[in-house]
Order: structure tokens, then C-alpha cells, then sequence
């Protein structure tokens, strides 16, 4: 199982900060960095998941990205092809790329001139039309949102992206089956999380499709400390900030403590058929943070 390390405090360092921090993760020996992506959550916070990509396949050789979740039906999926194209030449093989539709705020979803009850066909769409253009071929497409004829993005990437396919609800887990590469998944129960992989390779199955490898892919909120107590402080503020909503609703979900804690959390998650694990931790700093992350990347090493 391989873990990353989700901060988007990265993105509010300058260059040389940045760096120094991408030079920690690699001591450190996380495999990837984790990103999400929102345009205006609830009072307008968000970073543009791709551009933030961006920034950091170009400040490591070896990190990877598992960008978790990118809202792909707030954009036109051709430009989103483009995009994904340039990164994969940048960086063969280090880009996983998380795509969900957005669930908690409908007015972010509204502001950018997208009807939230139209955001799963929408998406069924942008992802049929990425991953075609993405194959290098001249494309045509005649859907209800998208009409493309002889659309061509070149050159193809040489090292085919992961599409992974986000959500909570059985319609995510089966769009993950009949267009994904794997399942993204926040807020799950181990078994929860292993029902909805079989559920996706069983979808994939009846609609013909032979995948080689699952990239299967979580979020996970956690907060490290010396107490369970102290931990606690650290993550239910951030996560309350976040969503909107009292950090009861996701408790049950989302591990704190001591590093041999969080690590015994998440263990099971890779018999439910995980390989990606992307850590979203709070801590009393960020150094503590960046301490308490690596040493529950030890702890599950070979996993």
C-alpha cells in the first residue's frame, strides 16, 4: 500500500519553503502527495487541483501526485485532456488522477454554470470523452452535454493516468466499474470499501471491460498526537472548518491518536483491496504533522 501526504498548507509556502518541504516528503519516504481541488467551498476556499499538480511534479523527480478528488463536471473535459496529456509528458507514471462530482456544496457546483442534478451524467460523459482523447486517437463524441467530431490531443501520453473515479454512492462505485481504473474512496468502513471494490469490478465485468490493475485510491482525516484527547483537538476543528457540520458525522471514520493508532486504522483497508492512501493529518504543527504522517507510513510499509 503506498501513502502520501495531503497538505495543502504546500501551496501557501513560497519556492524555496515548498521545496524544502518536497525534499522532507522524499527523506522522508512517502510515495506520492496528495491534492484535492475545489473552485469555492462553502466561503469560497479551493486551489485548482491540476495547476497545484503542476507546481509539484515539477519540484520532485520521484514524488507522484494522487489528486483526490479533481470535480471534472465543472470543466469542459477536452481542456481537462490537454492538461492531463502535458503533466503525463512531464512526469510518465506519477500522476493518479481522482475525479469526483462534487457532493457537499451544490452552490459551487451552481456558480459555475453547472445544474447540480445533472452532475452524473455529466461526468459519465467528460469521463468517456478524456479517456478517448487520451488514447491518442482522432475522437468523435454525440452526448447530451458534449458533441466532439475528430477531437485529437497528441501527443498521447506515454505512460497511460489512472482515472479513478470518487463517491459515496452506489452510482459513483458503478460509473468506477463501467469507465474507471479504480475507486476513490473517503469515509468508508473497511468493509464498506472492500464491498464497493467488488461491486466495481463486478460492473466492469458485465460491461465487457478487462482492467489490468486497480488503482484503488482513499482519503483518510486522521490527527496525531500524544492522546487520544489532544488528537482529537487537532482534527474535529479542521474538519468542522471544512464541511460545515459538526466532526460527529465523521468520527467513526476518521482515526486519531498516536501514529500506532491511525496506522491500525488503516491497515485493513489494504486486504479491502486499497493501494493508495492519501493522509490528510491535522497535528499541533505542521513539523508534528509531517512527523506523525511518516512514521504511520513506516508503520504499514509493506502492508
Amino acid at each position: 500500500m503506498k501513502i502520501g501526504y495531503m497538505g495543502a498548507g504546500i501551496l501557501d509556502a513560497n519556492g524555496a519553503e515548498r521545496r524544502e518541504t518536497v525534499e522532507r516528503l522524499e527523506e522522508a519516504g512517502f510515495d506520492h502527495i496528495g491534492f484535492g481541488d475545489h473552485v469555492s467551498f462553502f466561503v469560497g476556499l479551493g486551489f485548482d487541483g491540476l495547476l497545484a499538480t503542476s507546481g509539484l511534479l515539477s519540484a520532485s523527480d520521484r514524488l507522484g501526485v494522487v489528486l483526490g478528488v479533481y470535480l471534472l463536471p465543472l470543466r469542459h473535459p477536452v481542456l481537462v485532456a490537454r492538461q492531463v496529456a502535458d503533466l503525463a509528458a512531464s512526469a510518465p507514471g506519477r500522476l493518479v488522477l481522482g475525479v469526483g462530482i462534487g457532493g457537499e456544496d451544490r452552490h459551487e457546483v451552481e456558480i459555475c454554470g453547472v445544474d447540480p442534478a445533472t452532475r452524473g451524467r455529466r461526468m459519465d460523459e467528460c469521463l468517456q470523452v478524456v479517456r478517448g482523447l487520451l488514447a491518442g486517437e482522432a475522437f468523435d463524441f454525440d452526448g447530451e452535454f458534449f458533441q466532439l467530431e475528430a477531437a485529437l490531443i497528441a501527443p498521447a501520453p506515454t505512460v497511460s493516468v489512472p482515472l479513478v473515479v470518487g463517491g459515496r454512492s452506489d452510482a459513483a462505485v458503478e460509473r468506477a466499474g463501467r469507465y474507471g481504473d479504480g475507486y476513490f474512496g473517503i469515509w468508508a468502513s473497511p468493509r464498506r470499501y472492500g464491498e464497493a471494490v467488488t461491486r466495481m469490478e463486478e460492473v466492469a465485468a458485465s460491461a465487457g471491460r478487462s482492467v489490468d490493475r486497480w488503482d484503488n485510491c482513499l482519503n483518510v482525516w486522521c490527527g496525531v498526537g500524544e492522546t487520544a484527547e489532544k488528537a482529537r483537538s487537532h482534527l474535529a476543528p479542521a474538519m468542522e472548518a471544512m464541511y460545515q457540520i459538526p466532526f460527529e458525522s465523521f468520527d467513526r471514520w476518521s482515526p486519531y491518536g498516536r501514529p500506532e493508532d491511525i496506522a491500525e486504522f488503516l491497515a485493513p483497508y489494504a486486504v479491502a483491496g486499497c493501494g493508495h492512501i492519501n493522509l490528510i493529518i491535522q497535528g499541533e504543527s505542521a513539523d508534528a504533522q509531517l512527523a506523525g504522517a511518516a512514521e504511520v507510513r513506516d508503520l504499514l510499509a509493506g502492508v
